[in-house]
């Protein structure tokens, strides 16, 4: 199949010389390939003609393999799969099969969850993290609208001490935050009851005005190092 620039020399070789034969001559081809390009340029069909369509032996499988990729949530193997899908039809080659798991797999992993960026809002989230360095505990505290950082020693990673030093750092900021959010909950937990972990045991240990506000405290684990990259900018969870 020639190309648009061929076809091009060859309807100007045709101009020029105005016969089949001498445009092929000038453009090193046959007589019936000039014919043919200037026969669908006549039919305005431009450049190469639309191939149709092609049939894949996999189209009879495809609506099994998606609904199994997508039942076991992207973990099917395609040899597991293949029996199932030569009972639904399939005559093809395994190749071919293993070529449509895949293809299948990539676009659930697209079209199965949305990534939005996060993105808080003033006053609304505080990030905290214990890490120890040369032997002391030190809480990292950051607002994740303001970036606004706190950093304090402290002599335990216990809950006494974590309040104490949050309350310290309220007083300091002038405000309490909506969310307080910590990856590590063993410093802000009271107990366990009936495999649930409570955060609040008693109002009067809380740091001060964050009862009135209804301050909440929530676990950052599976979001950690999204959260610390976004908030704290350079700091880094340990």
């Amino acid at each position: 199949m020639k190309s648009l620039r061929d076809e091009m020399e060859i309807v100007n070789a045709y101009e020029l010389v105005g016969s089949y034969r001498g445009a092929a001559a000038l453009c090193g081809t046959t007589a019936k390939t000039v014919k043919r390009v200037l026969d669908r340029r006549a039919a305005g069909q431009v450049g190469r003609r639309p191939s149709p369509a092609r049939v894949r032996n996999t189209t009879a499988a495809l609506e099994l393999i998606k609904q199994k990729v997508r039942d076991s949530y992207g973990q099917i193997s395609a040899t597991r799969l293949l029996p199932m899908a030569g009972t639904a039809g399939y005559t093809g080659s395994a190749r071919n099969f293993r070529r449509a798991v895949a293809e299948a797999k990539a676009s659930w992993k697209k079209q199965r969850r949305t990534y939005r960026p996060w993105v808080p809002q003033p006053g609304q989230y505080f990030v905290i993290d214990w890490v120890e360095e040369a032997g002391r505990n030190v809480i990292c505290a950051v607002l994740a609208w303001s970036r606004v950082r706190f950093v304090r020693f402290g002599a335990d990673q216990t809950r006494p001490t974590t309040l104490a030093l949050l309350a310290a750092c309220f007083e300091e900021l002038g405000g309490v935050p909506e969310v307080v959010l910590s990856d590590r909950m063993g410093c802000l937990k009271a107990g366990v009851v009936a495999n649930v972990a409570c955060h609040t045991q008693s109002t009067s240990r809380m740091p001060p005005g964050s009862a009135s506000v209804g301050i909440s405290v929530k676990d950052t684990t599976p979001s950690r190092r999204v959260l610390w990259k976004t908030s704290a900018g350079t700091s880094k969870p340990t």
